[in-house]
């Protein structure tokens, strides 16, 4: 598994995007047990503490011990240090979840883990957020950073991203989803910070040792007028593991 996030950790939990309730909602509504989830790849615990409110106990591993000391606390959460596999009790698993992570996961291994943690009636669930829209004006402009200025930078992986993870082999048996949206109303100066989390401005900045990030936002100061409603296509596979 690729740790790109750890140098920047604080601004990672700081600027990522909240996922919607209307997610868990449908991911609950699936579940029959909430007794243990596992939640893989949790960064910086934003999906464990929601699990947190509705399970017993959550299990919050990361390959990146900075994500976790910036992780969110709670009595019923156990992090650890660990990449896609855990040693964990067999069929004792109610509900697996990865979000915005599986793309840098090694996927055989992980699925292996999970069909012998998950119980027979257990719930994966895997989600992402892809490219954010705002309006056409300034969609284009950020389109031109994202495919044209960094998108040499970019690791092959965030191909899965832009593939809505249809890509990605799902060896479950799969529910159909809805696609989901989210939105916020942000101030420039949250998507400055959110820019900066990307791992493609990372390795430019390492590069080129100048911030893209900059240029970008001068050019969006005359079409971001106050706060201004930017929308994520978020996109979820979930299925029961068997």
């Amino acid at each position: 598994m690729k740790d790109l996030f750890s140098q920047h950790a604080s601004q990672y939990a700081q600027f990522r995007p909240v996922y919607p309730k209307e997610l868990y909602d449908f991911i609950y509504a699936h579940v029959t047990h909430f007794g243990c989830a596992w939640d893989a790849g949790t960064g910086n615990g934003q999906a464990a503490n929601e699990l947190a409110k509705k399970f017993i106990t959550v299990l919050a591993t990361d390959i990146s011990s900075a994500q976790l000391n910036q992780a969110i606390r709670h009595h019923n959460i156990q992090y650890s240090v660990a990449d896609e596999v855990i040693n964990h009790p067999l069929k004792s698993v109610d509900l697996i979840t990865v979000a915005q992570a599986i793309h840098w996961f090694d996927r055989t291994r992980f699925f292996e883990c999970v069909k012998k943690v998950g119980k027979p009636d257990a719930i994966i669930a895997v989600w992402g957020y892809g490219l954010l829209r705002i309006n056409p004006t300034v969609d284009s402009i950020i389109d031109n950073f994202y495919y044209n200025v960094i998108g040499s930078f970019w690791d092959p992986e965030r191909k899965m991203i832009d593939d809505h993870y249809r890509t990605i082999p799902f060896p479950f048996s799969e529910i159909e989803a809805p696609l989901f949206s989210f939105s916020f109303q942000w101030p420039l100066e949250q998507l400055h910070g959110y820019l900066n989390t990307w791992s493609a401005v990372r390795k430019y900045i390492q590069l080129h040792h100048t911030n893209p990030v900059d240029r970008l936002i001068k050019q969006l100061q005359t079409h971001w007028l106050n706060n201004v409603e930017v929308t994520f296509p978020l996109f979820l596979r979930i299925g029961r593991v068997h």
